[in-house]
């Protein structure tokens, strides 16, 4: 199946030309849309709020990293997240279809700029750092496939270093099922594939108090800002993990 790369309501940058990119998938912050699990327990506003810390903490621990495109949905939402760019950073709108046809999109856009080994993340895991996206590029270096496995039997990253498209086809995704299914598609292809270490998503509000939890605990940030009446979710910006 040809997707068509999808167009642009504005200027971004075009994808950097790099052996080895990161494209991270990211929403555009509008009530309603975004963790919408989180939101039956806080409630529409305070889970847009938490989306928004969850993205800042994430992209403040990759500000380091210098070939990285911000994929966003929908695709009318560049001014929504133009301020999460960083200097040398590119935006890209991810196409319509479902997150399959989005990923292979992506992958295949970026093989097609050149790229060598191209790793993708959602913004679901505020907790990946720079050391765990050269480990993914790494082991692009040896085998087809690399993943991050998620604690809820998903994945929080993916690289690959040609186009996979079977491994987006009818994949049940937002089930527990993805990273075992994905997996099988790796071995019935016979593929060779790493994993990484694996990682908790932050989808439900147990997950939400757990990531304010770990930033009291290693004093990057404060839980003052939740309140446990569900008006509020964050309070400032998060600051940069360590």
């Amino acid at each position: 199946m040809t997707f068509e790369p999808p167009a642009v309501s504005a200027n971004p940058a075009r994808f950097p030309v790099t052996a080895e990119p990161l494209i991270i998938f990211v929403k555009a912050p509008r009530d309603g849309t975004v963790k919408t699990r989180l939101a039956e327990a806080i409630g529409a506003e305070a889970a847009c709020a938490a989306y928004q810390r969850l993205v800042e903490t994430l992209l403040n621990h990759l500000r380091e990293l210098a070939s990285v495109q911000l994929r966003f949905s929908p695709d009318d939402a560049v001014a929504d997240v133009q301020p999460w760019l960083s200097a040398g950073w590119s935006l890209r709108p991810q196409g319509s279809g479902d997150l399959g046809q989005r990923l292979h999109l992506a992958f295949d856009e970026a093989f097609r700029n050149g790229a060598k080994r191209v790793v993708v993340i959602g913004s679901d895991c505020p907790y990946t750092t720079p050391e765990d996206i050269h480990a993914a590029w790494s082991a692009l270096m040896a085998c087809d496939v690399v993943i991050g496995p998620a604690r809820d039997r998903g994945y929080w990253l993916i690289g690959l270093r040609q186009p996979r498209p079977d491994l987006f086809t009818d994949i049940p995704w937002s089930t527990n099922r993805v990273l075992g299914e994905t997996l099988q598609r790796v071995r019935q292809a016979g593929l060779s594939v790493q994993l990484l270490r694996e990682l908790d998503d932050v989808d439900t509000e147990q997950d939400w108090r757990g990531f304010l939890a770990r930033l009291n605990r290693d004093g990057i940030g404060t839980a003052a800002g939740y309140d446990t009446g569900k008006q509020s979710a964050t309070s400032g910006t998060a600051r940069r993990l360590k």
